[in-house]
């Protein structure tokens, strides 16, 4: 996915002119929603969102994925495999390829199995076969083939909801007091710092949480860094980097997904090398690179801290399966 448009996140005359065309984006949206979707035989947990892009739902799957196997469960991952050249079905593999699976596919099967699939229906009949216990959806809050028992909004606190206004005017896949409606909760990342909150439904709980970065940011505390990412917001990235003490030289941003080229790493080589710096990047970019450029780069990964993890695992046990 492209780098979201400036507009997007105020609403300004380009906003106004493309506003008529979210009428489509809102009909198509909820044409395709009211289809029938696969009930599973066991719980299905969504971790979606309103907007397209960089809320933090992968962040938030892995997150789930580790207390659902603490608590004894058996969880498998479920998400489209966007950037991948896959189609159907397909378990991902320790030997799979970013090109294949796409990026996000690589890093929740580092944490349990993980199935991709744009019919989430048929990747999870599968996962279910495989003797999953619980699943876990990274996106698909709009995709209608399989029924969720646990729908988190995911909501990134420094972006919110943008301009409020649908695709392509603005960032949302449809109104969110439509999407919210279809959720449980909330999962607030970040301080809400555009208001986000006072748009949704009273009475819908919400979850705070925030990024914290790995311990091995402590490493680069005064050493010369030149960041670059391809998330779909890089500045989440890019700015807590300079909050620990490196002294972050440049920042380079790519498109979410992008596929890195070797003059893209040839640029990234001889700009750190002029600038005599390390090169510093985030493990979905990682998964991304050769090998061997791998090798050169620190990586630099994020977790949740959250303000009421005992809120947080009191609403995944009561996520079941409805009686068909």
């Amino acid at each position: 996915m492209p780098v979201a448009p400036s507009f997007w996140f105020r609403d300004g005359w380009l906003a106004r002119a493309l506003s008529p065309l979210g009428a489509i984006t809102r009909h198509l949206t909820a044409r395709r929603i009211a289809r029938p979707g696969w009930r599973a035989p066991v719980p299905v947990i969504c971790c979606g969102n309103v907007t397209v892009g960089g809320a933090g739902k992968t962040t938030l799957v892995i997150d789930l994925l580790r207390r659902l196997t603490e608590a004894g469960q058996t969880p498998h991952a479920l998400l489209r495999g966007h950037g991948g050249s896959s189609r159907g079905v397909r378990r991902v593999a320790p030997t799979d390829s970013a090109a294949e699976v796409g990026d996000e596919a690589l890093l929740l099967a580092a944490e349990a199995p993980t199935w991709i699939g744009a019919d989430r229906g048929a990747s999870a009949a599968a996962a279910v076969a495989a003797g999953a216990s619980v699943l876990v959806m990274d996106d698909g809050l709009q995709n209608p083939t399989l029924d969720k028992d646990l729908s988190l909004l995911v909501i990134d606190g420094a972006s919110g909801f943008g301009n409020g206004r649908l695709l392509p005017a603005g960032p949302l896949r449809e109104d969110v007091a439509t999407g919210a409606a279809r959720c449980q909760a909330a999962i607030l990342i970040g301080p809400d710092t555009t208001g986000a909150l006072g748009i949704l439904q009273p009475g819908l709980p919400v979850l705070r949480a925030h990024l914290v970065q790995d311990r091995a940011i402590e490493a680069l505390r005064g050493q010369r860094v030149l960041a670059f990412a391809g998330i779909g917001r890089p500045g989440k990235f890019f700015a807590p980097l300079a909050d620990s003490g490196a002294v972050v030289l440049e920042t380079i941003p790519f498109p979410d997904h992008h596929a890195f080229t070797r003059r893209d790493l040839d640029r990234l080589s001889t700009r750190a090398a002029a600038l005599d710096a390390r090169l510093v990047t985030t493990p979905k970019d990682a998964v991304r690179l050769p090998s061997a450029f791998r090798a050169q780069v620190t990586v630099i990964g994020v977790g949740l801290a959250w303000d009421d993890a005992p809120a947080l695992d009191s609403l995944l046990r009561l996520a079941k399966p409805a009686v068909p």
